[in-house]
């Protein structure tokens, strides 16, 4: 028996991420369950938002609240805690389909995928109705695109060429 510890190659022991490269068709069926995710974070971002400025009031006078006050006051606590929860969730979910939240204001999310051997991204706004833009990794600017994918994402379905 050797009393040399057995370690994980990792030994940080934080699980590795698998890098996820989606293609076209599979990142426009994510779309319907991403677009719910995403309004799930809007909607609590929203919360906190709204929360906050009367969270700050009420902790600046904390101590000339009268009763209804400081009840509120507790209860707008659990509110932001409840909403800061579900966005984290709704987050977590994201990340679990391995996508990524670009923007929790604007709903902006990418579905991360290899253009020319390059790291890009399929990129959608909450509010757009598909899939229309992507941009490489190292770039903000979101790009049409191309018909020629889309003509290619329906040539190949399920990874067998249709007729």
């Amino acid at each position: 028996m050797s009393n040399t510890p057995n370690r994980a190659s990792n030994s940080a022991g934080k699980p590795r991420k698998k890098e996820v490269s989606l293609d076209l068709t599979t990142a426009r069926q994510m779309l319907p369950l991403v677009r719910s995710i995403v309004t799930d974070v809007l909607n609590a971002r929203r919360a906190i938002n709204c929360l906050a400025p009367e969270q700050d009031r009420l902790d600046r006078q904390r101590r000339e609240l009268v009763w209804q006050e400081r009840q509120r006051r507790y209860q707008v606590i659990d509110e932001i805690a409840a909403a800061e929860k579900a966005w984290t969730t709704a987050v977590s979910e994201l990340n679990g389909l391995g996508v990524t939240l670009v923007d929790d204001e604007s709903g902006e999310v990418d579905f991360p995928t290899k253009v020319n051997g390059r790291t890009a991204a399929f990129s959608w706004l909450l509010g757009e109705d598909a899939l229309h833009h992507w941009h490489y990794s190292d770039e903000e600017s979101r790009r049409p695109i191309p018909a020629d994918w889309d003509k290619a994402a329906t040539r190949y379905r399920g990874g067998q060429p249709s007729n």
